[in-house]
């Protein structure tokens, strides 16, 4: 089993930039991929972004490319995902998953943390 814990969210003012985290746990060796995802209220739960653990290779949503980086910490087996110029559109649980592929489909992400709330609002 793999355990994923999300931190970072919160409420912050549209412009700012906010830091998530995901720290990983359990038999994670048999994960090679994490990937961040986000559901907003009334909306189908959408991919953000992703990593490859071993090579660092990356992967972005095009709708949120050039506002969002992700990075990982190898030594805290930690994920992390910065949000640039948050928008009120960006109010939203941010999920952090892991699984064997970085792909936008949430189908090939086995392990799930509990997710962490941004909202965005002045």
């Amino acid at each position: 089993q793999v355990q994923l814990v999300e931190s970072g969210g919160g409420l912050v003012q549209p412009g700012v930039s906010l830091r998530l985290s995901c720290a990983a746990s359990g038999r994670t060796v048999r994960t090679s991929a994490r990937g961040w995802f986000r559901k907003a209220p009334g909306k189908e739960r959408e991919f953000v972004a992703a990593i490859m653990w071993s090579f660092g290779i990356t992967y972005y949503a095009d709708s949120m490319k050039g506002r969002i980086t992700i990075s990982r910490d190898n030594a805290k087996n930690t994920v992390y995902l910065q949000i640039d110029s948050l928008k009120p559109e960006d109010t939203a649980v941010y999920y952090c998953a892991a699984g064997t592929t970085i792909t936008s489909d949430d189908r090939n992400y086995t392990y799930w943390g509990q997710g962490t709330q941004v909202t965005v609002s002045s």
